[in-house]
């Protein structure tokens, strides 16, 4: 799959088969749709191609608003969508001025004179333009005029797709990472940078690598401890040239079984929460590493021990459920 970070990096296709969306989760229902269109551009010997939007339209429209967090980062998602066999994915960056082109604009600027689309699959509710006023019948009328034809998304498809992402954020915010991942059909992950805590952990047994999350919009499950695997680099890779460009898993990576932990570590009167993991059988330092956590099943809530000795007791038993999990 080849990306790009811009439409003017995009050369125009002789048959292009679109699709647009932010697609957060890539979940079952996002599938669905991303398989129709793979399928179609084979079918009509074209090349499939994703427009999404980054940031999210609603950063952007409501900037004030806080609450917004994804479920994917736009890394993440991009290694998804590279699984599911899609050709080419443009991630436009959105601005007020994107936003506020007339619809008719929009269609002709982007969709044809840029991609070149000769198809395009997309929802009975897809809205565009300035004020969201382009809708589906605007694209039919423009599709008559410019050569390209228009593939609605059953009603109950976008319903699905729209239940989905709302199930798995709730889930997610619950610590319900099993339910999560039913949905998505792939384990929710975090991906982090690796940084120096204040080393407690290795004083009672059970080191930690201490993850640091760039994306400030990136979902966090809820508080608790979490049985995890963890992707590491074989080698380390260091890329801190730059921080936006996308990062993929491309590179050879080692998994690790381990445990998770999301809170304000309040045994030791934390102030800010924090997100660890111990790795099981593993004792390299990778401070400045970026490396992948898989959350694989919900073990306890974060709760405030006695003491230091009372955590550690907690801490091995919560490693013989984490032992017992993976043995299945």
């Amino acid at each position: 799959m080849k990306i790009y970070n811009n439409l003017s990096e995009f050369k125009k296709l002789d048959n292009a088969i679109v699709t647009i969306g932010t697609f957060d989760g890539v979940h079952f229902g996002h599938q669905k749709i991303i398989k129709q269109l793979v399928e179609k551009a084979k079918a009509d010997n074209g090349e499939s191609v994703i427009l999404t939007f980054f940031p999210h339209p609603r950063m952007i429209i409501d900037p004030e608003n806080q609450d917004l967090k994804m479920i994917n980062t736009i890394n993440e998602k991009a290694d998804i969508l590279k699984g599911l066999g899609v050709d080419h994915l443009i991630i436009t960056p959105f601005t007020r001025d994107f936003s506020n082109q007339l619809p008719e604009d929009y269609i002709k600027n982007t969709l044809v004179d840029n991609i070149g689309t000769k198809h395009i699959i997309i929802g009975y509710d897809h809205r565009f333009g300035k004020d969201r006023s382009g809708n589906l019948s605007d694209l039919k009328a423009a599709g008559l005029h410019y050569g390209f034809t228009v593939e609605e998304i059953m009603e109950q498809d976008i319903h699905d797709v729209a239940v989905s992402s709302t199930k798995i954020r709730q889930a997610l915010l619950a610590g319900d990472v099993g339910l999560a991942n039913d949905y998505l059909g792939y384990p929710f992950s975090i991906f982090g940078r690796v940084i120096k805590g204040d080393k407690i952990g290795r004083t009672i047994g059970f080191p930690t690598a201490n993850i640091f999350i760039e994306e400030t919009y990136k979902l966090i499950p809820g508080d608790g401890i979490y049985a995890v695997t963890v992707e590491i680099s074989s080698e380390f890779k260091d890329d801190s040239e730059s921080t936006s460009e996308l990062r993929t898993s491309d590179f050879g990576l080692r998994t690790y079984k381990g445990m998770a932990y999301i809170g304000q570590r309040p045994t030791i009167n934390g102030m800010t929460r924090n997100i660890e993991v111990n790795i099981f059988d593993f004792n390299q330092e990778i401070y400045g590493q970026d490396i992948k956590m898989n959350f694989l099943k919900f073990l306890r809530h974060d709760v405030k021990f006695t003491g230091l000795e009372a955590l550690t007791i907690q801490l091995q038993k919560d490693k013989e459920a984490t032992l017992a999990y993976f043995k299945g």
